[in-house]
């Protein structure tokens, strides 16, 4: 018994500190809470607990905070979800169905993050690597010249133009279009390109409109802009008593690649219904070792879409990631394992030719279409802020807000966005 009652008086620990941010003594954790031991009793516990490299000891005098290891221990046990309010939901929807485009949306995203976390809100805006083919579209706009219009799941609109002589004739243009259309549907651009190279075609104005639309695919995945980051929220550090320790988060905050990289690794390597999270030193970023990232993937990322699904406790030993074994996927779920599950319910509504002109195109397991397999998220959105975070509050506002950015970029996709 002597371990899982060390393991309640870790918990309690982390929870008061979160909460007061001041070192907790044993009086205080006997006062507080029903823990069924002497004082005494529960000294020796922390005494343990510090020696198992759960808590340090900041002042002799004074009583102890968690370390990264003590936060990984809470952050990975976590049961359940601090649940958003009916208040917070139906503002969520109100504040983001507001936006009148796809970046106005994510800035919007961004502040409503910030604001109810209190924290730096980061959010991508969709990667055209990632991005899948939604429809493609030809026009002629010169007697030489094409406009290449391709609607992404991304909820973008990326143009490119073609330069032909001599162009295509109208039938032809519409004949391939079609083919296209339907052997990219839900390809990336560097998939696509590859599967118009694969068609095969009779005539020649044929094969070179489909080797120019396989070229303009691939300078749409490669020559686009990267995902943009949008930040909210650094404001909020200033006004932090342990402005010393998160000074440095500026810094991180200016070098937006490193961020990009982390978050983006972080939001991939989570549970099929979960986020993830990074503590301290698990970012391998020099001025993140007193913060902690929770960050989740939207768009086509399970755990964008969906309620967590039951599941087991947290196992005593938690499992690697692409982050060196540091950040652990979790659950999005506060409290410990084995409490009852109360969930951040945010489900609002917001090819052949003629003869003449034949294009073969081959099968793909079997068909002719897309792969139409699932994939990852197509961006992510994120919490920055220090390691005594209140963990469970911030892993549902971050996993409500990804819910909704997916359903903003559906509109989209389905030609309801602005």
């Amino acid at each position: 018994m002597a371990q899982p009652r060390r393991m309640v008086v870790l918990r309690a620990i982390v929870e008061d500190y979160i909460r007061s941010q001041e070192p907790i003594g044993s009086a205080a954790l006997t006062k507080k809470h029903d823990l069924g031991v002497s004082s005494a009793t529960i000294r020796n516990d922390m005494a343990s607990l510090e020696e198992e490299g759960y808590l340090i000891q900041p002042h002799t005098s004074s009583g102890r905070i968690p370390t990264e290891k003590g936060y990984r221990y809470f952050v990975d046990r976590l049961s359940t979800v601090v649940p958003l309010s009916d208040a917070q939901r139906k503002g969520i929807a109100a504040f983001l169905s507001g936006s009148v485009s796809l970046q106005d949306t994510l800035q919007r995203a961004a502040r409503l993050l910030s604001h109810i976390t209190g924290q730096v809100a980061v959010v991508a805006s969709p990667s055209p690597a990632k991005a899948k083919v939604l429809r493609v579209q030809i026009v002629p706009v010169s007697s030489t010249l094409l406009l290449i219009v391709v609607i992404t799941d991304a909820g973008n609109v990326a143009q490119h133009t073609l330069a032909l002589s001599p162009q295509p004739t109208d039938i032809t243009l519409a004949d391939v279009g079609s083919v296209v259309n339907g052997a990219c549907l839900g390809l990336t651009f560097a998939q696509a390109a590859e599967r118009v190279r694969s068609l095969k075609s009779s005539r020649r104005e044929s094969v070179a409109l489909l080797e120019g639309l396989a070229q303009v695919f691939e300078a749409m995945g490669d020559n686009e802009r990267s995902s943009e980051l949008y930040m909210a929220g650094a404001s909020h550090l200033a006004h932090r008593r342990d402005i010393a320790d998160m000074a440095p988060l500026f810094d991180a905050l200016e070098e937006q690649i490193v961020l990009m990289k982390l978050m983006s690794a972080l939001s991939e390597d989570t549970d099929a219904y979960g986020v993830g999270v990074a503590i301290g030193s698990e970012t391998h970023t020099p001025e993140l070792l007193h913060a902690s990232v929770v960050t989740s993937g939207y768009g086509n990322s399970p755990a964008s879409r969906t309620e967590p699904a039951e599941s087991d406790a947290g196992h005593e030993d938690g499992g690697g990631s692409a982050l060196g074994g540091a950040a652990h996927a979790n659950t999005a779920q506060t409290g410990m394992a084995g409490e009852p599950r109360i969930t951040d319910d945010a489900d609002a509504e917001p090819g052949k030719m003629d003869d003449d002109d034949s294009v073969a195109m081959p099968s793909l397991d079997g068909g002719s279409g897309g792969s139409g397999e699932s994939s990852g998220p197509v961006a992510f959105v994120g919490s920055i802020g220090p390691t005594h975070m209140d963990y469970a509050a911030t892993i549902a506002a971050v996993r409500a807000v990804a819910r909704y950015l997916t359903r903003a970029i559906s509109s989209y996709d389905d030609g309801d966005g602005n």
